[in-house]
C-alpha cells in the first residue's frame, strides 16, 4: 500500500519544481529569433539578471547548465598556466577548480572542510603569502548543496581586498541567486555565475555570468577563451550573437515568466521565505538529533545553507532506505548524498518555488518514513517546523 498517487514532490536541490506559470509560459510555439519581441526579451532578461547580481557589469546568457556557467566563467578571463585558488567548503568549487585545470589552467586548492563554510581570514593569510601575484583567481561557492553550507561572500571579498591581492573574485550563485542576498559590486566580487534551475525556478538549460569593468578588461588579454564562450563574440548588434546562434527561445519564455513571479513577491520577501522555511527545516532536523542517528552535516548552526539541509544518518543506517521509502510510498524525492557523503547522508532543498504547505509535507513524509522504518530520531520534528513558523509569520 502506498499513499503516493498524484504528482511526485522534488525536494532534491535542483533541479527544483516549477511553477505552474513558468511551465504554460513554454507551452506557446517559437517566435522569430529576429525579430523585436525576441530583442525586447533578450534586452530585459539581461537587464534583470544583472539585478538579480546586484550589477552594473555586463550580463551574458549561454545555453548551458552550471558547469557551463563555470567554463564560461573561467575561459573568458584565464590564460594557460594561470593559477587559480579554489575554496574548499564542499564538491563544487573543487569541481569548478577540476573544470579549471582541464582547461589549462594550475590549480591550488586552500583546503577545507565538508563540515563548515571557509575561513576569510585563511583566505587572506594565503594571499599575502603571494608575493608574486601568481594566483590570478579565486573561485568559491555561495551555498555548496552537497555539503550544504552557505559561504559569507562578503567577508571573504573583505579578506581578499585586506589582502592587497589583485586576483579576481569569482563567486558560484547557482544555489543561491534569487534566494538570499547577494550584492555583486558591494562584495568585490568581479566574475559571478548562475543557472536557471534552482533558485530561478526554470528547467535546466540556462547559465548566467556576470562581469565588472575589471574582468572585461582582463578579459581582452585572456587566451583560453573560445568562439561559443566569449564575451566578445556575443557583443552586437545582431541579437543572434547574445547567443552565439539561435536563441533557446522557450526556455526564456520560461525564465521571463519565473523572473517576473519574483518581481510580483519582492526579492526581499522572497529572502525571506527561504530564510523562514530553512530554519523550519533546521528545527525539525534538530528535533531528529536527538535520537542519535540523524545529525547535521555542516556544524556550526550560522552556516547552514537558507537553501538546503544536508543530513547526515549514523550506526549503521542507510540513508538510501529512507529516501526509498519516502519516494516509492509517499511521493517525495528527498535529494541523495554526494561526493564525500555518498551513502551517509540525505538532503532536504527548501529553494526556488517552495511555500509552507511544500516545506512541511516534506518533513511529514520524512518522519512518517522515520517511523515506518524504526530509525531512531528524537520525536516532534514536524511540530517543532509548525512552531517556529507560527511564531515568526505574523498574523
Amino acid at each position: 500500500m502506498t499513499v503516493r498517487a498524484g504528482r511526485e514532490f522534488l525536494a532534491i536541490p535542483g533541479p527544483t519544481t516549477m511553477p505552474d506559470e513558468v511551465l504554460r509560459a513554454m507551452h506557446r510555439p517559437a517566435i522569430d529569433i529576429y525579430s523585436k519581441e525576441m530583442l525586447d526579451l533578450t534586452e530585459s532578461l539581461l537587464s534583470d539578471i544583472s539585478k538579480l547580481f546586484a550589477t552594473k557589469g555586463k550580463s551574458y546568457i549561454y545555453i548551458a547548465n552550471g558547469h557551463g556557467a563555470w567554463e564560461a566563467a573561467l575561459s573568458n578571463v584565464l590564460s594557460r598556466g594561470d593559477k587559480v585558488l579554489v575554496l574548499e567548503s564542499g564538491r563544487f568549487a573543487i569541481g569548478w577548480g577540476n573544470a579549471a585545470a582541464l582547461m589549462g589552467a594550475e590549480v591550488e586548492v586552500l583546503k577545507g572542510d565538508w563540515r563548515r563554510a571557509v575561513r576569510p581570514h585563511e583566505v587572506e593569510e594565503r594571499l599575502r603569502r603571494d608575493k608574486e601575484h601568481r594566483i590570478k583567481a579565486v573561485v568559491v561557492v555561495q551555498v555548496d548543496t552537497a555539503s550544504g553550507v552557505q559561504n559569507d561572500i562578503e567577508a571573504i571579498g573583505k579578506a581578499i581586498k585586506a589582502s592587497g591581492h589583485p586576483a579576481l573574485y569569482m563567486v558560484d550563485t547557482v544555489a543561491s541567486l534569487g534566494c538570499m542576498p547577494f550584492e555583486m559590486d558591494k562584495w568585490g566580487v568581479d566574475v559571478a555565475m548562475s543557472g536557471s534551475q534552482k533558485g530561478l525556478m526554470t528547467p535546466p538549460g540556462l547559465g548566467f555570468v556576470s562581469a565588472n569593468a575589471r574582468a572585461l578588461e582582463v578579459h581582452k588579454k585572456a587566451n583560453m577563451s573560445t568562439p561559443y564562450w566569449s564575451w566578445s563574440e556575443r557583443e552586437g548588434t545582431e541579437n543572434y550573437r547574445k547567443y552565439a546562434g539561435t536563441a533557446p527561445v522557450h526556455l526564456l519564455f520560461a525564465l521571463r515568466k519565473a523572473i517576473d513571479l519574483l518581481h510580483e513577491e519582492g526579492l526581499e520577501n522572497a529572502f525571506r521565505r527561504h530564510s523562514l522555511l530553512g530554519e523550519a527545516a533546521r528545527r525539525a532536523v534538530s528535533a531528529w538529533t536527538e535520537g542519535q542517528v540523524l545529525g547535521f552535516n555542516i556544524a556550526e548552526a550560522s552556516e547552514r545553507s537558507n537553501t538546503v539541509t544536508t543530513v547526515t544518518m549514523s550506526n549503521g543506517h542507510d540513508p538510501a532506505v529512507l529516501q526509498r521509502y519516502c519516494k516509492d510510498k509517499c511521493g517525495v524525492v528527498l535529494g541523495t548524498g554526494i561526493g564525500d557523503l555518498s551513502g551517509q547522508a540525505f538532503r532536504i532543498a527548501h529553494m526556488g518555488h517552495i511555500n509552507a504547505p511544500m516545506l512541511l509535507g516534506t518533513l511529514g513524509v520524512v518522519e512518517i518514513g522515520l517511523n515506518a522504518l524504526k530509525i531512531p530520531h528524537g520525536k516532534g520534528g514536524l511540530e517543532a517546523a509548525v512552531a517556529y513558523l507560527g511564531e515568526e509569520v505574523a498574523a
